[in-house]
């Protein structure tokens, strides 16, 4: 068996073993939304995409924390499903799982159940979890316990649960203080040339005289950046072959009656006109709804309904229940959800007042988030995101959300200053070229003999604004250098544990330095890895 998807593979007597999700609904059984932290992209031998599943044959991207690897054209559909190094504030938690990835093992790897190969360089297989190491195959890692201990290195490791970081828009790479010039002139994931987005395979498909090739985009959003995919269908098929293709194509496992397909003109994307509404035609079956008069490009568009079928998550992690399902309609507005929710999760004696729902966009490289107002109508709210992207409708989630006050701490390293001043002196000179704001910007540490000091900053816009100007500014003719660095809670270190603090300079011992980098990481909590040429030794 194949899936048309995916591209899975599995023997008949096989299927009833598979546990695997399949990529389109790989988002949706995410316990907790971490985005990767992506370098450059590279050339990997024996690599396989986690989501088309097909070798790595052109530049590849690289998770720099776990061992995610995606091509240029798939990254977009990488769920963020990344390791939880520290606490953000989110869903945070002291008991950690394994974290497993599928696949890019040796060929010599060993399952830890069945004591069986379960490795291979040939397809993605076999299970690896990326704390402890354990390896497992698909069908045996299930059974493994659960709680993971973090391996034979657990005396080395420092605990995610032990290290906090609020950091909202700060990207992963500046969280774990990652070089951005190892990063390509393409930072956003989203902003990929279009050109890339169809597959070499697709390509060469369209070269069949009896196929025609259309170019697909998701929404208004992919129109505006040029992305789109393509696919190969038949000089004459039907609407709902093609729609099917077309979703397929955006990894959608949705009804295809659930939507349609709008011609590509800016006339269509100012009054959405929807092609083939001809139910007569339809009901005959005659014909072709595509030919070859017919334009290349299309619009994925969802088609309205009354009402649906919605997940609501608990923002507090409960065992056993990961989310309720809720039926809304044309007149269920946040608040009205809210109070629903809340006697589903057996908090029915609480004010619904006091929980607020969120909007989360489970993006591969930043995981936003977005309070809704409460007289916001969900069915409203639901339709605006299609019509930008049915991708990303897929990569949304809603949470149930308790208000609290949460204290905003920002920790930020600034060196490069000039060494033995005072405190007051270095507070004069961050005051006239950086412009802080003493109300939320205060000193928590001087380092005088390195010219350096700590920034604590109790608000996040001031925190990047601070740290991009940083990076402009220059005293005495020496540029200032900034590092956003996390809070260890030295307290909630367990006793035999000594974690290590590793070092790396990538510019010495034959340029092996990013790979060292990138194995330190994948091996340790990546809080413990500093690279030298990247703020010096003095932030570890």
């Amino acid at each position: 068996y194949f899936s048309l998807v995916c591209n899975f593979m599995s023997h008949e007597k096989c299927l009833k073993n598979v546990k695997i999700p399949c990529s389109c609904v790989a988002p949706s059984i995410v316990r907790v939304p971490v985005a990767h932290c992506f370098g450059p992209p590279g050339h990997y031998k024996r690599k396989f995409c986690t989501v088309c599943r097909k070798s790595l044959e052109s530049p590849a991207f690289r998770c720099e924390v776990c061992e995610l690897h995606v091509h240029t054209d798939c990254i977009l559909f990488a769920c963020s499903d990344c390791r939880q190094c520290h606490q953000d504030g989110h869903q945070d938690h002291d008991t950690y799982h394994h974290h497993w990835r599928e696949g890019n093992l040796s060929s010599s790897a060993r399952c830890e159940v069945c004591k069986k190969t379960c490795g291979s360089s040939e397809v993605l297989s076999g299970m690896r979890c990326e704390w402890c190491g354990i390896l497992a195959h698909a069908a045996c890692y299930i059974i493994v316990t659960p709680e993971c201990t973090f391996g034979r290195l657990r005396n080395m490791i420092l605990p995610p649960s032990c290290v906090q970081l609020f950091s909202r828009n700060f990207s992963k790479l500046h969280c774990f203080r990652i070089s951005e010039n190892l990063q390509t002139e393409a930072d956003e994931d989203d902003d990929i040339d279009g050109s890339t987005q169809g597959s070499g395979k697709e390509v060469q498909i369209s070269t069949d005289s009896s196929k025609q090739t259309l170019k697909i985009f998701d929404g208004n959003d992919a129109v505006k950046r040029n992305q789109f995919r393509l696919i190969s269908v038949p000089r004459i098929a039907k609407n709902e072959e093609v729609v099917e293709a077309a979703l397929r194509a955006y990894y959608i496992n949705d009804d295809q009656q659930e939507y349609e397909l709008q011609t590509f003109t800016q006339q269509a994307l100012l009054s959405d006109d929807v092609i083939n509404r001809n139910d007569a035609a339809e009901d005959s079956n005659l014909g072709s709804v595509f030919r070859e008069s017919v334009p290349e490009a299309w619009i994925i568009r969802a088609k309205p309904k009354d009402e649906e079928v919605i997940r609501i998550y608990p923002a507090w992690l409960k065992v056993g229940m990961a989310f309720v399902s809720l039926r809304v309609n044309k007149d269920s507005t946040a608040q009205t959800v809210i109070k629903e929710v809340l006697p589903l999760l057996g908090r029915q004696m609480e004010c619904f007042q006091n929980f607020k729902l969120v909007e989360v966009l489970m993006g591969s490289k930043q995981v936003q988030r977005m309070v809704l107002d409460n007289q916001e109508l969900i069915l409203n709210r639901l339709k605006d995101i299609r019509k930008t992207s049915i991708r990303q409708m897929n990569q949304t989630r809603f949470y149930i959300v308790e208000n609290s006050k949460s204290i905003v701490r920002v920790n930020l390293f600034v060196g490069g200053l000039p060494p033995q001043l005072s405190p007051e002196e270095y507070t004069n000179i961050l005051k006239d070229e950086l412009a802080i704001k003493t109300n939320v910007v205060s000193m928590s540490h001087v380092y005088q003999a390195q010219g350096a000091v700590v920034l604590e900053i109790s608000c996040f816009s001031e925190a990047e604004r601070i740290y991009m100007l940083v990076k402009d500014t220059t005293v005495n003719d020496k540029p200032l250098h900034a590092v956003v660095i996390p809070e260890v809670v030295a307290s909630k270190i367990p006793q035999n544990c000594c974690p290590l603090l590793v070092f790396v300079n990538p510019k010495s011992g034959g340029l092996k330095g990013r790979d060292l980098l990138y194995s330190f990481r994948k091996l340790l909590n990546p809080h413990q890895v500093f690279e030298l040429t990247n703020g010096g030794p003095l932030p570890g």
